[in-house]
């Protein structure tokens, strides 16, 4: 298994290996030994299946504050995303600083998305089906959010502006400036 740092430490890339034969591969996408070794501790309470139609499908930048926040471990498992982490931990000194990567099936790379950063992903394919696993449950009281453009993050999407498609609920998320500290270190 392979473990990449990006530029904000805690969250990682993991490429698990794949076992390829004529039949075709196979694939161990968790353990909870290894990947708790990789600084991936778990544990998960829920897997999540998104399908999204086109390209430039933009889901995020969303949380879960309190008892239910979540880490998540991120994987493409059809077409390609570029998935961000912001970081919104109060007294970081990466906060409100992201980093992104691109997931795809054809890369198999997965994204650790840890407790207290936003996390959203775009997608850069049509028919995009993400898994992701993460480690509190569903809950609606404690959602959060932040507008996927907000000027003071800056993230560097790689669609078009005019062709990123939303949510209603997305479309009218505050900045991040605008919002009580969610997090603290």
């Amino acid at each position: 298994m392979k473990v990449e740092a990006l530029a904000i430490a805690d969250v990682k890339l993991i490429t698990p290996p794949r076992f390829t034969d004529p039949r075709g591969f196979f694939s161990e996408t968790w353990n909870p030994g290894r990947f708790a070794d990789a600084g991936v501790p778990g544990p998960f309470v829920q897997d999540n299946h998104a399908m999204s139609v086109g390209i430039g499908v933009l889901r995020g930048l969303h949380c879960q504050i309190g008892p239910n926040a979540q880490g998540k471990l991120v994987r493409c498992i059809k077409g390609a995303i570029y998935d961000v982490a912001v970081d919104v931990r109060q007294g970081s000194p990466t906060f409100g600083k992201w980093v992104g990567a691109e997931i795809s099936a054809d890369n198999w790379t997965q994204i650790w998305v840890p407790i207290g950063f936003l996390h959203a992903y775009c997608t850069l394919t049509a028919e995009t089906e993400v898994i992701y696993k993460v480690t509190g449950a569903y809950d609606k009281p404690a959602e959060r959010g932040v507008i996927w453009n907000d000027p003071d993050i800056g993230i560097e999407w790689p669609v078009a502006t005019d062709s990123v498609i939303l949510s209603d609920k997305d479309k009218v998320l505050p900045r991040l400036r605008d919002l009580s500290a969610l997090f603290h270190v």
